[in-house]
């Protein structure tokens, strides 16, 4: 255990000494508890908030599983059953050819709709503005954005995925619709409440503390760029999302099962290489170039965009949760979680 421990020690300083991170928490924990490491650089430690950014992906995800088992919603329904023809005309424009209202939920929940990303793509991409300035934008902005930009593929084509944010706010609009009630709310009775989370929250209001994030060794506070991202964007701290993350893959929250049903991974756009994805979660696995083929296994899970990180390695029932706090390196948290796993493991 202590030698783990100094592996881990090794890894984490390494990674906060080289790569312009300010600040930085890692929690190492196997799934019944019995090893459990935490540690901090720049006065922050697992109880410490911070932004979740995508890792809220897994929220959403679990959201939909939920209600498939309540059979309230099928992954083969198709998302004009749930929304309205204005949000979906004309959002999948293919080679002349409008697809939108053939889009199903495992399309969105897979990431296999073909659909842009407006926060990184464009020119005038949602990403780069918000470094800049703290902007509002709400689902129909997204939408209105969406439509402006073309599409990759024909939806579910192949083994082909493209990660777009936009899949998940309109399973969160989705969510609202079937439930009749706020996605805050939702997560809340589906999530929130059954494991005690009470740091873990989606913005609401103009009052919540939103915790600040680091573009290069700029300090950026953007509550409004936050609360615009609901479905992909939440607060939590290292304690309370490695409750979640074992309750998500360990069956606490749904039915384990449903991994099995649901198994089939799908490459992403080279650019996010090497990282799949599955039902709502990435896959990175550990047995390639990547990690000089020294690895086993893979990690599953979700990464952020302002650093943050949450996998599970099944392999090893290790769970590696925490955040860098970096918004230039979005590859440094997944990169830190594989060398975390390749190192424990060997």
């Amino acid at each position: 255990m202590e030698r783990t421990k100094q592996k881990i020690d090794r890894i984490f300083e390494r990674t906060t000494k080289t790569n312009q991170i300010h600040e930085a928490v890692l929690f190492v924990e196997n799934m019944d508890g019995d090893f459990s490491y935490g540690t901090g650089y720049g006065g922050k430690n697992i109880d410490t908030p911070f932004l979740m950014a995508s890792i809220t992906k897994l929220f959403t995800t679990t959201c939909i599983l939920i209600l498939k088992e309540q059979g309230k919603l099928s992954l083969d329904d198709e998302v004009a059953k749930y929304l309205t023809k204005d949000t979906l005309s004309q959002l999948h424009m293919y080679k002349r050819q409008d697809y939108s209202t053939g889009l199903i939920l495992s399309n969105l929940l897979f990431q296999t709709s073909g659909l842009p990303d407006i926060f990184e793509e464009g020119s005038n991409k949602a990403k780069k503005r918000a470094i800049y300035e703290d902007r509002q934008f709400n689902f129909d902005d997204k939408i209105a954005m969406t439509k402006q930009l073309k599409p990759h593929f024909v939806p579910g084509t192949g083994k082909r995925a493209h990660y777009s944010n936009i899949n998940f706010d309109l399973l969160g609009e989705i969510i609202e619709t079937v439930t009749d009630s706020t996605l805050e709310d939702v997560y809340q009775q589906f999530i929130f409440d059954p494991l005690e989370l009470r740091k873990t929250c989606l913005l609401k209001s103009d009052d919540d503390v939103v915790p600040a994030v680091y573009y290069k060794d700029i300090v950026l506070y953007r509550p409004k760029f936050i609360r615009s991202s609901r479905a992909s964007g939440g607060i939590s701290t290292a304690r309370e999302l490695m409750i979640f993350l074992k309750s998500f893959f360990g069956g606490k929250l749904f039915n384990q099962t449903i991994f099995n049903e649901l198994k089939t991974m799908n490459k992403l756009q080279v650019s996010m290489y090497p990282i799949q994805y599955g039902a709502g979660f990435m896959i990175v696995p550990l047995s390639g170039l990547a990690t000089l083929f020294t690895g086993k296994g893979e990690l599953v899970g979700h990464s952020g965009s302002t650093g943050s990180f949450a996998f599970y390695h099944p392999m090893q029932d290790i769970f590696f949760v925490g955040d860098v706090n970096q918004m230039a390196n979005p590859a440094l948290p997944i990169r830190l979680a594989m060398r975390l796993a390749v190192s424990v493991g060997s």
